[in-house]
């Protein structure tokens, strides 16, 4: 009787044991899935202040240029930040490959690209990850078109 006592407590231990793992590793997912859904949130928040033509691929005044020229600045901050969190590892391969999808289709329309030409070339060392995926000027439109790699 002792015998199958002590197997019962050894077998109620491990499962406790199991369900303590699986409940941390619950939590972990979510803990990334919340800091991850963060960033989605900042974005949608962003591209709200961005002009709509410019999301739509087509290219602006010189004038709408300089008054939404921030809002690109921030765009690109955001994206450097996106970058670096996949370049250490902090966010899920699924993610990345949105997040940088959804890049290569902005940095592929007009304004996008005219205003990180010039953002990239008044930041002087700033925005080195990103500019590790999308470089600026006559390199952008191939790397953006082949935006899984980092430029050589």
């Amino acid at each position: 009787m002792n015998d199958i006592l002590t197997l019962l407590s050894s077998i109620a231990t491990a499962i406790g044991v199991l369900v303590a793992a699986w409940q941390l590793w619950l939590a972990h997912r979510q803990s990334i899935t919340a800091f991850e859904d963060s960033f989605a949130r900042e974005y949608r928040e962003l591209a709200a202040t961005l002009p709509t033509k410019a999301l739509l691929g087509e290219p602006l005044t010189e004038e709408e240029h300089v008054k939404h020229f921030d809002e690109f600045y921030h765009y690109f901050d955001l994206c450097n930040e996106q970058t670096f969190l996949h370049l250490t590892g902090r966010i899920s391969a699924g993610t990345w490959k949105f997040w940088r999808d959804g890049m290569a289709a902005h940095f592929r329309r007009p304004a996008f690209r005219r205003a990180w030409s010039e953002v990239s070339s008044r930041a002087n060392s700033d925005f080195a990850e990103l500019r590790q995926f999308f470089p600026p000027d006559s390199e952008l439109k191939d790397q953006a078109e082949n935006a899984d790699q980092p430029a050589p």
